[in-house]
């Protein structure tokens, strides 16, 4: 019955989304088919922290890891873009199953420090093998290698509905895994995990099965970015891409499933429409999130949650 009930507000956002791209001008156009694609790597640390309780520094690993294999792949294996993004799929998956097996041993603050260790020993061989990576200023994948069937990605209107093809099936499919059994386990595993133990379930599997979803939500952002926008660059794994998912879920709201993508799409905007008053946009982020924390502490659509019916996602 929940499932029931929230299917139509998360396939009318959808619906939503694809009227859009019919009437939106061409920047704001752009602009939320970026959106669409960060908001996936959101929605997989929303996974791993909103969900499951695990306060990761990592992510920006996952998604340079996915950015990476399919844009390597392309430039240097010769690729087409559809292999490309399975690669980067599988490669922020099996990342994230690589660093779980180690990182899972800790807990707390400690597994944060572990991830945010792991992500920066990533970055630096990033910037070390710059030959191949390019370094922070990156390549540009060409034009004729982000073709799907024909279809070419680059196009505006054709970049939009693949961003927004993908995004509607990472968006059902959390749907989906958080209100499942799998999901209510995750759930009891942020509350109490020793309980949880108590009643057979190990928490070292399901954090990790956690983070590996959350690994593959990442990559597949990561390749769908480079495979869309044409570019890959070290920047996406600096810190920086690890710290932007925790506060887009932070402001759309932890352990819900549309605010990942909420909180994306307001922060997003926020820096874009104080750029074009201030250079401080750094500090209009700050004190809006001072705010968040005084008045939203649970997020916008947390906030939203104790004002609408239980049911609400």
């Amino acid at each position: 019955m929940r499932l029931d009930r929230a299917l139509p507000l998360h396939v009318g956002l959808v619906a939503l989304l694809l009227a859009l791209n019919f009437l939106l001008p061409a920047y704001h156009h752009a602009s939320l088919a970026r959106i669409m694609v960060l908001a996936i790597f959101a929605m997989g640390y929303n996974i791993a922290f909103g969900y499951c309780g695990l306060l990761s520094l990592g992510h920006a690993l996952f998604l340079a890891a996915g950015l990476y294999a399919a844009g390597l792949a392309v430039t240097l294996g010769g690729w087409t873009a559809g292999p490309a993004l399975v690669a980067g799929v599988a490669a922020g998956g099996a990342t994230a199953f690589l660093i779980g097996l180690l990182a899972l041993r800790t807990t707390g603050v400690a597994f944060m420090i572990v991830t945010l260790m792991f992500a920066q020993t990533g970055y630096l061989t990033v910037l070390y093998f710059g030959d191949v990576t390019r370094g922070e200023e990156g390549f540009v994948l060409p034009r004729a290698a982000r073709m799907i069937g024909g279809i070419d990605l680059s196009g505006e209107e054709t970049r939009y509905l693949v961003a927004l093809a993908v995004f509607s099936v990472a968006l059902l499919a959390n749907l989906a895994l958080v209100r499942s059994a799998t999901g209510r386990v995750l759930v009891a595993m942020r509350e109490n995990a020793e309980r949880s133990r108590m009643l057979g379930y190990d928490p070292f599997r399901y954090r990790l099965l956690a983070l590996v979803v959350s690994g593959v939500y990442a990559g597949a952002a990561g390749a769908l970015y480079g495979l869309l926008f044409g570019y890959v660059g070290g920047t996406f794994a600096s810190i920086q891409y690890s710290i932007l998912p925790l506060l887009w879920v932070l402001l759309g709201g932890a352990g819900t499933v549309l605010g990942p993508f909420v909180g994306t799409l307001v922060m997003f905007y926020l820096i874009d429409l104080s750029g074009g008053v201030t250079s401080a946009t750094l500090l209009v982020v700050g004190l809006a999130l001072v705010a968040l924390v005084l008045f939203a502490p649970r997020g916008l659509l947390g906030l939203l949650r104790k004002k609408a019916p239980a049911w609400l996602p």
